[in-house]
């Protein structure tokens, strides 16, 4: 089925070919003085979807073999606002209600699934687009040409990033998916791979709240950035996964205890080096946690997220399971005295001493707010380790 059938041809990689910018904007398009749209947010959207509006709602659910009620559930989860039946899809709309349909009719997944995969991906593409759109035109102060606005600008600037963004997207997609199922593979049971064990840590920027009342917004937003770009960059690298932002308050998860420590207390320490961060407290808690749409659920993430409220400033609450695996694994002594007793018998039979990251302090147990009692431990440092 041809794109278009008006005449204005294609290009060789099925994008609809563009007379110059000076000149579409000078020609305008009919279709959109007759709507009331502004013609260039039509040339906009015809250079990014590569083709034009062809079909009304009804009309691409039917070209796509979908019923009007399946597609409008696949176009919500996309987060796509209703249009009525006006005539403002393309192809390619129609070849993704096909896919997505076709998954569903050869069983490799359920209707209900392809609705999360529809709004999984739409949430997360819609906050990325936005995200880009304002970084590219933020700094933007001269235009190319005397007399463009920065809404002009918009275009040639879209025309020469968008292939190579486009694939700069899917080969981190690729590699985030191959990392994503490498663990699932590690996953010894089937349970697992939905109802998993995990540490679940929670950093949270102390006063962030009395901040947002003395800063500018445009202070409050360089901070909120840095905070977020340096708490992504110390768990990447450290082997965690990022699993979202809140502005004031990170949320991440590790396969193994002694990951996730080393994170919350680089996360410290680096932000106590910064004058310009507030401080910074951190609460992690290990368990079963069922992982949704790239989120995590549970009593584990509750738990972390109430010991992060009660945490002292600059310093990192874990709870008793989150303790017990670090001991389990070498990571931290039960106590200082078994430590020194565990150093006093390498000695004697001529060993290496055992070499301990994290040293574990038990707090007084107290009441948590629909958890009950728990017994936090202060998380540190063993002098030497870093």
């Amino acid at each position: 089925m041809s794109v278009d059938d008006t005449g204005s041809g294609t290009g060789a990689h099925g994008r609809v070919d563009q007379p110059p910018f000076s000149a579409s904007l000078e020609r305008g398009d009919s279709h959109a003085t007759d709507s009331g749209e502004d013609p260039l947010a039509l040339r906009l959207e015809q250079l990014i979807l590569g083709a034009e509006r062809r079909y009304t709602p009804f009309q691409a659910a039917r070209s796509a073999g979908v019923s009007m009620e399946l597609a409008s559930r696949f176009w919500r989860a996309m987060g796509f606002a209703d249009i009525g039946q006006a005539k403002a899809l393309t192809e390619a709309d129609v070849l993704a209600l096909r896919r997505l349909a076709g998954l569903v009719e050869a069983g490799l997944l359920s209707e209900a699934m392809a609705v999360q995969v529809a709004r999984s991906t739409g949430q997360t593409t819609a906050r990325l687009a936005e995200w880009q759109m304002d970084s590219f035109l933020e700094g933007l102060t001269e235009p190319p040409e005397p007399g463009m606005t920065r809404t002009e600008v918009t275009y040639p600037i879209i025309e020469l990033l968008l292939p190579e963004l486009e694939e700069f997207l899917v080969y981190v997609w690729r590699r985030q998916l191959a990392a994503s199922a490498g663990r699932v593979i590690q996953t010894g049971d089937d349970e697992e791979m939905v109802d998993r064990r995990l540490a679940v840590g929670f950093a949270d920027l102390v006063g962030f709240t009395r901040l947002t009342r003395r800063m500018e917004e445009e202070e409050l937003g360089e901070l909120v950035e840095a905070f977020e770009t340096t708490s992504a960059d110390l768990v990447a690298a450290r082997g965690g996964r990022l699993i979202k932002t809140l502005g004031d308050e990170v949320l991440y998860a590790a396969d193994d205890a002694g990951v996730a420590a080393e994170i919350a207390l680089r996360l410290i320490e680096t932000l106590a080096n910064d004058e310009t961060m507030p401080e910074l407290r951190v609460g992690i808690a290990f368990g079963t946690v069922t992982t949704r749409m790239g989120d995590v659920f549970g009593t584990t993430v509750n738990l972390a997220s109430r010991l992060t409220s009660i945490a002292p400033r600059d310093a990192v609450l874990v709870d008793s399971a989150f303790a017990e695996e670090l001991i389990r694994t070498g990571e931290a002594p039960a106590s200082e005295a078994e430590a020194a007793e565990a150093v006093a018998a390498a000695e004697k039979e001529g060993e290496e001493p055992p070499t301990y990251r994290f040293a574990l302090q038990p707090m007084w147990q107290r009441p948590v707010r629909g958890l009950g009692v728990v017994e936090p431990w202060l998380l540190t440092r063993r002098d030497g380790a870093s």
